[in-house]
């Protein structure tokens, strides 16, 4: 294209950015004058802070401002060294704010952002209740674990053409975000993902949004960018525990400690950090725990060493069978092995026990639903707890004569590289 002057090559770019598809930056080797004037008026117009080039160097794709630009020092240094392959010229916030009509985006605050030179990758946090509207709704594709998810319409409602075009939802991945402390979980998603929203669906993600500092899951900001987590969810890293003392049972020659590992695509639906900090899912989540702990547990694991019930002798020398529940079983078998120091045992049995108090209240009376931060902290504390138990009872098997030479715990697990949020 041929632009003869500083304010057509503003108006130019600036066309072209609000009106492409995704917010596109315009190649630099598109805008040409004779010789080097274009380069010339560039410099200058980014000198002065109302372009912006994005030389394809810090994300793969340069047609999209992903991050924030450069400092303009650095943009003036590349542009000295000519490094312009792949790069795209923007127009900057500072003078998209004074030249976008703002009213024709009223009601779609997300792509309004873009439109005002927010990056594609900015983020937004919101509260994590934001997602119940998706996950209760049986139209809606809604998969998430403790680090990422997604959303979308199941193809049959999409198919039968009975859903409302502004209730075609897809939202290709959504991760998690935290305050400094860890007090408060968000959900976060990013900005381009947001824009893709019906103006109805915007308007109600907008209206979830929360202020404040929070971080994105540094899996999750990793996974986005191409890159592998270090690290293992600890909902991960306990079923794995799982798993891996049912085959030290195995060595020991006696059934599984566990009826059930959880294992692959057989995670109890829950069993993740609380979208809501309510008192109702707290309990409905330690009453999942328990279920995969104490109520897991396989008694025939003990019936060749303890007996498996109690005798009461009633008047007239009746005997009455009472079974033992599954933790005093585990601790009567663990008392059969001496400990050079019993705190840790003794610890992850006071855990289980907790976690089988915390599940008995809601099931004996009615309380009322409370929506408040802590339960969120307390289910955090909840699951450290016992996960530290779990892998100790698995340190304990391991150190059985026939589990000894036991090599399958993964470096991850046996390393301890595990996030805790």
């Amino acid at each position: 294209m041929a632009i003869n002057s500083r304010e057509n090559i503003l108006q130019t770019v600036t066309n072209y950015y609000l009106k492409s598809r995704d917010f596109n930056g315009t190649p630099f080797n598109s805008v040409s004058l004779p010789g080097d004037g274009h380069t010339l008026i560039i410099r200058k117009l980014v000198r002065d802070g109302l372009l912006s080039i994005n030389f394809g160097d810090i994300h793969p794709n340069p047609h999209i401002m992903a991050f924030e630009p450069e400092p303009i020092k650095v943009q003036l240094e590349k542009l000295k060294k000519n490094k312009l392959k792949y790069a795209c010229l923007y127009p900057t916030k500072k003078y998209l704010d004074r030249m976008v009509n703002k009213s024709s985006y009223s009601d779609k605050p997300f792509t309004l952002m873009l439109a005002l030179g927010e990056p594609s990758l900015g983020f937004r946090v919101f509260d994590p209740n934001v997602l119940e509207l998706y996950r209760n709704d049986p139209r809606y594709n809604f998969d998430t674990d403790d680090v990422h998810g997604s959303l979308s319409v199941k193809f049959k409602y999409f198919e039968n053409g009975k859903l409302r075009k502004r209730d075609n939802i897809f939202i290709q991945t959504f991760g998690f975000a935290y305050n400094k402390s860890l007090s408060k979980r968000a959900v976060a998603v990013y900005i381009y993902y947001l824009s893709g929203l019906s103006a109805e669906h915007q308007q109600f993600w907008y209206g979830k949004m929360l202020k404040g500092k929070y971080f994105l899951h540094p899996d999750y900001y990793r996974s986005t960018m191409g890159d592998f987590p270090d690290k293992v969810s600890i909902f991960t890293a306990f079923i794995e525990e799982l798993h891996h003392i049912n085959k030290m049972s195995s060595l020991m020659g006696r059934p599984m400690l566990f009826k059930e590992e959880y294992r692959e695509d057989k995670k109890p639906r829950g069993f993740g950090f609380l979208l809501r900090p309510t008192l109702k899912e707290f309990n409905d989540f330690c009453h999942l725990l328990d279920k995969m702990v104490s109520e897991n547990i396989n008694k025939d694991f003990f019936k060749n060493d303890i007996p498996l019930n109690f005798e009461e002798t009633l008047s007239g020398n009746k005997i009455k069978i009472i079974p033992k529940g599954s933790l005093v079983l585990l601790e009567e078998w663990l008392s059969r092995v001496h400990f050079p120091d019993p705190v840790p045992k003794n610890r992850m049995i006071k855990v289980f026990r907790s976690i089988r108090k915390l599940r008995q209240p809601p099931a004996h009376k009615v309380e009322e639903d409370i929506f408040n931060q802590k339960y969120f902290s307390k289910q955090r504390k909840l699951v450290i707890d016992a996960y530290s138990a779990i892998r100790t009872l698995r340190l304990i098997f391991a150190n059985h004569p026939r589990v000894k030479g036991y090599k399958d715990i993964p470096d991850w697990l046996f390393k301890g590289d595990i996030r805790a949020f």
